[in-house]
């Protein structure tokens, strides 16, 4: 069974950067330490360009990102939203390797 993957791509304004590092980081630490459902919550800059950020995030499934949408960190990042430079870029992916469920798990 794979899991849902999401790749997200943002350009952050200069004068926001702090802000955005901060409320960005509460989520990521908050989603892989409180959510059961999400495997994974990685937060990557781009090599060419210091504002432009990437964060792949893995789920169990459709109810666990739904649940991420909900906690309290996320709510931290809804609110620097004003930091971001442009459209959110999403690409929604399924994980094919490594497939085995073990991989994936918190225990």
């Amino acid at each position: 069974m794979s899991n849902l993957a999401i790749w997200v791509k943002v350009t952050v304004k200069p004068e926001g950067l702090e802000k955005f590092l901060h409320a960005i980081e509460v989520d990521a630490l908050g989603s892989e330490r409180d959510e059961p459902g999400c495997m994974r919550f990685n937060v990557l800059q781009d090599a060419d360009d210091d504002l432009t950020y990437y964060f792949y995030e893995v789920y169990e499934d459709e109810a666990a990102l739904a649940a991420h949408r909900e906690a309290p960190h996320y709510a931290v990042w809804s609110a620097a939203a004003d930091t971001l430079d442009g459209e959110v870029q999403i690409t929604r992916t399924s994980t094919v390797f490594p497939s085995d469920q073990g991989y994936w798990s918190k225990d």
